[in-house]
């Protein structure tokens, strides 16, 4: 298995089930069929960004936010038509039935100059804290949606 492969069976596996240590996620590696030593899988969490963390049925492995817009920003950026803006409100035109991803993106971000965004099929509003920002905000979206995908 790719390097690329395992981090991908990784990154699945933390996401969809409780992981809680190493060797749990070692022995489900080798239930799927993929055999990899502690070492290896040492430095693949770390390469991740998989950090341990308690919820209220204990701690369990996750991925940090800013791994997943890493993961996803070539593929959102893909779904990206246009950004366009008024003195207001910011609006982003996406392929069809894509918003919504495009959306979650700009919302896992978490920046504090957006109040929140609405998604529809294919359009995406975005409305900044300030309207003094707005431009700002336009061009980190452009930047973080468009060049940051090529």
């Amino acid at each position: 298995m790719t390097k690329a492969g395992r981090h991908f069976l990784i990154r699945e596996i933390v996401t969809t089930r409780p992981v809680r240590n190493q060797e749990e996620l070692r022995r489900e590696l080798l239930r799927r069929g993929h055999r990899v030593t502690q070492a290896t899988l040492s430095r693949d969490l770390r390469e991740l960004g998989v950090s341990r963390s308690v919820s209220g049925n204990g701690i369990r492995y996750t991925m940090p936010a800013e791994a997943e817009v890493n993961i996803l920003r070539p593929l959102v950026g893909a779904e990206v038509l246009s950004i366009q803006a008024n003195e207001s409100l910011i609006v982003i035109h996406t392929l069809p039935g894509c918003a919504g991803t495009v959306g979650e993106f700009i919302d896992v971000e978490s920046n504090p100059e957006i109040i929140g965004t609405l998604a529809g099929d294919n359009t995406v509003l975005v409305i900044p804290r300030t309207n003094k920002k707005t431009q700002t905000l336009v061009e980190h979206l452009r930047t973080k949606l468009i060049e940051g995908a090529s």
